[in-house]
């Protein structure tokens, strides 16, 4: 996962999943039948391990903006072993345009997002946390467009004090 998350799917070289995994080149095809099955098991794994950690934050007892605070904290306090960016995001720009079965599985993912933002900013106009007349689906597209942009931004270099800046920025707009 981490091979594909520092260098994409395509500079990804056979080598550099040998050296990810500490299999040889034919264990490797034995296990997996081909670089896009790898990848594939990669990115979902990726997937479920970040949206279930992200679900699990919008489920819990906090207010909405101390949930979404968290979430956008996250692309600014990045675990200093991580690769930078995003895999998911990467994996968007890099083959969902070409390849649908990644397409598929990223637009998936999206709509489980999208789906646990949007419950908690209902719950939260409800219970009037946030004002009436927000757009809880609008408010998930706009946190969901931060953060990835955020990533994006991160991988292309931005610096912790910049990353914050659009992390507060962003809190201000709910």
């Amino acid at each position: 996962m981490r091979a594909f998350w520092s260098t994409g799917y395509e500079a990804t070289s056979t080598q550099d999943l040998c050296e990810a995994t500490g299999l040889g080149r034919s264990s490797i095809y034995n296990t997996f039948t081909s670089k896009h099955d790898l990848f594939r098991k990669a990115l979902v794994h990726y997937m479920d391990e970040r949206t279930a950690s992200i679900i699990e934050v919008l489920d819990g007892q906090a207010p909405v903006r101390e949930k979404v605070r968290d979430l956008l904290w996250r692309s600014v306090g990045l675990a200093p072993d991580d690769p930078h960016g995003c895999l998911v995001v990467n994996t968007m720009v890099e083959l969902a345009p070409r390849d649908p079965e990644i397409a598929e599985l990223l637009g998936r993912d999206l709509d489980r997002r999208r789906t646990a933002l949007r419950d908690a900013f209902e719950t939260a106009r409800l219970a009037g946390e946030i004002a009436a007349d927000q757009d809880p689906n609008a408010l998930a597209a706009f946190v969901i467009g931060v953060i990835s942009g955020m990533r994006v931004a991160e991988r292309g270099g931005a610096d912790r004090v910049t990353l914050e800046s659009i992390a507060t920025t962003a809190l201000r707009a709910i």
